[in-house]
């Protein structure tokens, strides 16, 4: 983790330091007298994490905190007890040291950093993935056409092109079966046909080896029956 230090007294940044020299997971990259100093440097740089001091004269800490659009993980650093409550009450700062620090408890506040800033990546990849599931773009006469994925309930291959239905709106465009499944969730839908594709949310009825959706009547190949049923039963 790539850390960054800000106090006004040379001895505490000497002190905290030391304290992450101790660790082999943190990289000091910068240490500041004062907050401004800082800030020039994290608007040029990344960092996962800061040890901040609140009591600095001209911009406390909590005043830096608020400078900071998408804060990494912040561990506060004071001889002030007080402003525990209010310290957290920002989501970044992971934990508040009293001084002097000892380094059994400095060890502990860096793991919390850990925790924090993994937990940050794994909501980070979970947003990502969940707008990769809600839409992706098809090409029509040289547009862009964002297609709402929940609202499919059929593509159907015939030939060069795909016919994407929606609830709205059908399309067509020049491309394989193939590439579009690799677009659509698999949790959401399946191929049950060489040439089809549906939205398992969207089956009206199954009858023998075909299934209705919306007033399709879509066949349903027999290698692919027995993971339709499979998944039906997930529903």
């Amino acid at each position: 983790m790539r850390c960054i230090i800000i106090d006004d007294e040379r001895l505490a940044r000497t002190i905290i330091k030391t304290l992450c020299d101790e660790i082999d997971s943190l990289q000091v990259v910068g240490e500041f007298p004062n907050a401004m100093q800082a800030i020039k440097y994290l608007n040029e740089n990344e960092v996962d994490l800061i040890f901040l001091d609140i009591h600095m004269p001209d911009f406390t800490g909590f005043d830096f905190v608020k400078t900071l659009k998408n804060p990494p993980s912040i561990v506060l650093t004071t001889s002030d007890p007080k402003f525990a409550i209010e310290a957290f009450q920002y989501e970044c700062i992971v934990d508040y040291l009293l001084k002097p620090i000892e380094s059994a408890r400095f060890k502990k506040a860096v793991e919390k950093a850990k925790k924090h800033q993994l937990l940050a990546e794994k909501t980070e990849e979970n947003t990502a993935e969940t707008k990769r599931e809600n839409d992706f773009y098809i090409n029509i006469d040289r547009r862009l056409i964002k297609i709402d994925i929940p609202s499919i309930y059929l593509v159907e291959a015939k030939g060069d092109y795909i016919h994407i239905k929606t609830e709205d709106k059908n399309y067509t465009v020049h491309s394989t079966l193939k590439k579009i499944e690799e677009k659509l969730p698999d949790t959401l839908f399946l191929k049950i046909h060489r040439s089809y594709i549906i939205n398992l949310k969207k089956i009206i009825d199954i009858e023998d080896n075909s299934v209705l959706i919306k007033k399709d009547v879509i066949p349903v190949s027999r290698s692919k029956r027995p993971e339709l049923m499979k998944r039906l039963d997930l529903l």
